[in-house]
């Protein structure tokens, strides 16, 4: 029972391509969508995990965007190698908001956030770099590898689908590790763990750190598809807010909950939301958010854990 879930998503996501790989505006869908379940899952991580709650993951999103679109662009630099070059930009940037582990709870979140604003005034400002406001295009798309084009909808698809997989395999070593065992007993008292020898402060750091590599990776991916970037879009805060919706939807505690909440939440806005509300469509948003917490505090994934839990007693009873 433990492992439907997984099966489940296993089986969409092969089924999602046979199905509708000849039709490019649902497998786009999919393509978004998986982008914001990549962002949401290093989004989880951090605040599962670190104990750190954050509304600035735009910042890593868009640095790890412009890092590999410029690369690659301005310097030749392969794509896949540009693409991992752009998340380890986006992990550098999170080196300048280390100052902020001192802070936390919504003092730690506002202050990402204001990190956010200040990369997206800097891509604005540096036109020789950015191209600033008027926009950054004419960079490579993703390449052809073993004949399967990436740059297609359905190559970028498989892609993606690999790459979310293996962040959260990544997200699963991390959490049965000691590096795990020793950030959920921070949870439950950091003064504790601080008392026993344990870097807490280091820790935190390592976090945030994997977390803005995670998300840099996925914003790198996002521009070599659309190939176009421009500030207001690379360090939206749709970035940020959009991931913590579906994290939380989902069950940001579990590793498949950022994962599904994030496609089901994406295909709700986009399909449901803005043809019932086109102006402000993220009101239901909202509403269809507070109506999971009310319903199921933990997520989607909680609420099904929960059920499959109650049915095993009531076997063995």
């Amino acid at each position: 029972m433990r492992s439907l879930p997984a099966l489940l998503i296993l089986v969409v996501a092969i089924a999602v391509p046979i199905a509708f790989g000849g039709n490019s505006y649902v497998m786009g869908l999919m393509v978004s969508g998986l982008i914001v379940a990549g962002v949401a899952l290093a989004w989880a991580l951090l605040g599962n995990l670190g104990g750190m709650v954050s509304f600035g993951h735009a910042a890593f999103f868009g640095v790890g965007a412009y890092t590999s679109a410029i690369l690659s662009a301005k310097f030749g630099l392969p794509v896949p190698l540009a693409l991992l070059a752009g998340a380890c930009g986006a992990a550098l940037c999170s080196v300048a908001m280390l100052p902020a582990l001192r802070l936390s709870g919504p003092y730690f979140a506002l202050a990402i956030l204001a990190y956010a604003h200040i990369f997206k005034i800097l891509a604005t400002e540096a036109t020789s770099i950015t191209g600033g406001s008027a926009g950054f295009q004419r960079f490579p798309p993703l390449p052809t590898i073993l004949g399967l084009d990436l740059s297609s909808r359905v190559g970028s698809y498989c892609l993606l689908v690999v790459l979310v997989a293996i962040c959260a395999a990544i997200y699963l070593a991390v959490k049965r590790s000691h590096v795990g065992t020793a950030l959920r007993a921070m949870a439950e008292s950091e003064d504790a763990t601080r008392v026993v020898g344990v870097n807490a402060t280091l820790l935190k750091a390592w976090m945030l750190l994997l977390s803005a590599f995670i998300t840099g990776l996925f914003g790198a991916m996002n521009a070599h598809i659309i190939n176009f970037l421009e500030p207001d879009y690379a360090f939206s805060a749709s970035w940020s807010i959009l991931p913590i919706i579906a994290a939380i939807f989902g069950g940001y505690r579990t590793i498949l909950g950022p994962v599904a909440g994030a496609v089901l939440i994406y295909l709700f806005d986009q399909i449901i939301a803005k043809e019932l509300l086109p102006v402000g469509h993220e009101i239901l948003l909202g509403v269809l958010l507070a109506g999971m917490i009310l319903i199921a505090p933990n997520g989607l994934f909680g609420m099904f854990q929960r059920k499959t839990a109650k049915g095993a007693a009531h076997a063995a009873a």
